[in-house]
């Protein structure tokens, strides 16, 4: 009778315990992935258009309190020159994962000059390329993006700048990266009064090779619909930046709900929190940000997966 009793016993617990095993995990993988652009902290560790270069501060325990708060990874915003705020590739990979933050991507720009606008031969920027894609290969970084360029002056112009993405997004792509774009409002604004800006660089850009960062308050600032955007160019929009007038979820302008509840058609892979400004100090506005979006029910966990 108790041998019996112990094989009932037995075979329960086999039964049950994979139930248990598959539960804990879907748990443990359903932790939200809500990375922060170190822009928004630029007044502590600098930025890539910081009047300075000097990176010298320790920013370590920086990293620290973002990942305390609940952020999972960090998009750079201090490449020059082969480095990352001052640091090889590889130590800013440690640094990063060391304070239990992944790298995700990376701002950083190589506008061309007027004679390669007027030529139409960006062959020499194109160069400076190859040094740029290594240290970021190196970095551990899954995005570089371009952080937006001016309204150029005419459509010849602005399809020569989608030419130049798209052969510096090739280059990515062949080393295991993928280049975007990241728009702010003057990008809807048309050239010569002819083509939208934003739509003419997504409709010239080959979608193998260029993704659309949207920048969510932008898009809202300058008067359009980042749903709209989704609808007319789906899967374009990889990353999101999540920004509002000051922390996330202030302002009630930017229709945050309507916007993940969109996510399937944008495309969505990751999210990105930038914070120009803060009601508080910029550290209490970060925690409102995330605690918003952690708390959201219509932010989901597996954009990336």
């Amino acid at each position: 009778m108790k041998s019996k009793i112990y094989l009932i016993a037995l075979l329960a617990s086999l039964t049950v315990a994979p139930c248990v095993t598959v539960q804990a995990q879907k748990k443990a993988n359903s932790k939200k992935e809500i990375a922060l652009q170190l822009y928004s902290v630029r007044e502590k560790i600098g930025s890539f258009n910081t009047a300075t270069d000097n990176y010298s501060v320790d920013y370590t325990v920086i990293l620290k309190e973002i990942a305390q708060m609940g952020y999972t990874g960090v998009e750079a915003a201090g490449y020059s020159d082969g480095k990352f705020y001052n640091r090889t590739p590889d130590v800013f990979k440690k640094v990063v994962e060391a304070a239990g933050l992944k790298v995700l991507s990376s701002h950083l720009s190589k506008p061309l000059s007027e004679e390669e606008l007027a030529s139409g031969d960006f062959s020499e920027s194109l160069k400076w390329w190859d040094k740029c894609i290594a240290a970021h290969k190196t970095a551990g970084m899954t995005y570089i993006v371009i952080p937006g360029i001016g309204v150029p002056k005419t459509v010849k112009d602005l399809k020569t700048y989608c030419d130049y993405f798209n052969e510096a997004g090739k280059k990515c792509r062949q080393n295991g990266l993928q280049l975007g774009y990241h728009n702010h409002a003057h990008e809807f604004r048309k050239v010569e009064d002819k083509a939208v800006m934003l739509d003419y660089m997504i409709e010239n850009t080959n979608p193998e090779y260029v993704f659309i960062e949207m920048d969510v308050y932008w898009v809202v600032i300058g008067d359009n619909s980042p749903v709209d955007y989704f609808r007319k160019y789906p899967g374009r929009f990889k990353v999101l930046h999540i920004k509002d007038h000051r922390e996330v979820g202030q302002s009630g302008m930017v229709g945050f709900d309507a916007i993940f509840n969109h996510a399937e058609t944008a495309g969505l892979k990751h999210i990105v929190v930038e914070l120009e400004g803060a009601t508080g100090t910029i550290e209490e506005g970060l925690k409102t940000s995330i605690d918003y979006l952690l708390k959201a029910p219509f932010v989901k966990s597996s954009y990336n997966k």
